[in-house]
């Protein structure tokens, strides 16, 4: 699997040894974040890829599609749309992973299970490149039986992408077939 690293609240000189030591995949949540830390160093590294692992709001859309290679948190056909009609007008095509609520959980975003694959259809029709799934898991349970599920969601839709596993639950993610894995303090350290 490929690690991104997730450099969110990290400054760039703490991120800038694993740039120089040649690492590409790198996350943030925050999009006004990710515009002032990577908008100079992407132009000096080109194979830079920006991840976008947090919640993204309609309004911040266009501003996402121009920095983000990847966005792994469509979780709305709202959201899709609004993607759709801004990827057009920048003629860029960010590769995206469909965020499912594997959980169920109330507190957490993501598309339910049942209308998976009526979500994708739909992203597809309007001209989204999506590429996979991704999760986040119950906090308090083992995350294993989730993404066993998860791998099973994304054969049923024959994509190759899961994105899914952080720093504490990254070896069962790999288990699974994890194709990203999101690591942040196993790389920096705890965040403040």
């Amino acid at each position: 699997p490929k690690i991104i690293a997730v450099s969110k609240t990290f400054d760039l000189d703490q991120i800038l040894p694993l740039i120089n030591y040649g690492h590409i995949d790198f996350g943030e949540n925050k999009v006004q974040e990710a515009i002032d830390k990577w908008t100079e160093v992407k132009l000096k590294n080109p194979n830079i890829k920006l991840h976008m692992i947090g919640k993204l709001q309609t309004n911040k859309v266009k501003f996402a599609v121009k920095i983000f290679d990847y966005i792994h948190s469509l979780d709305s056909e709202k959201l899709a749309k609004k993607i759709a009609e801004e990827q057009k007008k920048q003629n860029l095509r960010p590769k995206i992973f469909i965020q499912i609520n594997i959980g169920n959980e109330s507190q957490k975003s993501g598309i339910s299970k049942e209308n998976l694959l009526d979500f994708y259809n739909f992203s597809k029709k309007i001209g989204l490149d999506i590429i996979g799934t991704m999760c986040l898991p119950p906090l308090t349970e083992d995350s294993s039986k989730y993404f066993s599920e998860m791998y099973n969601l994304n054969q049923k839709l024959n994509l190759d992408e899961i994105s899914m596993g952080m720093s504490s639950d990254y070896l069962n993610a790999i288990e699974y077939k994890s194709t990203y894995l999101r690591i942040g303090s196993n790389i920096f350290g705890q965040r403040n």
